[in-house]
């Protein structure tokens, strides 16, 4: 799996049924990928819910969310770029200026 381009903002994955079990995209197992192996973790949200990772290659924030919140579990899952401000404004003072 290959790490994030400098194009890249978003990755939205989709849950299919096959078979009678749902199953994950491949968008569903790069999230997965990125998060265990590429992205540090810097914070949650007050939820918990919602992590706040930031990519060493580049230093963008990225947001990992569970958008379609009627779904079991919050639904498949999303990766989605924040700006520092965003991110400063959400996750407060666990967001730094230094990148």
């Amino acid at each position: 799996m290959k790490t994030l381009q400098p194009w890249e903002t978003n990755l939205t994955g989709e849950w299919k049924l096959v078979d009678g079990e749902m199953m994950g995209n491949e968008a569903c197992e790069r999230i997965e990928y990125l998060v265990s192996n590429v992205l540090e973790e810097v914070g949650r949200d007050a939820t918990d819910w919602d992590i706040l990772y930031r990519d060493p290659h580049d230093h963008r924030y990225w947001e990992l969310i569970y958008p379609q919140s009627h779904m079991h579990g919050g639904g498949p899952p999303q990766l989605r770029c924040l700006t520092f401000t965003e991110a400063r404004i959400k996750y407060g003072d666990i967001v730094t200026g230094n990148q």
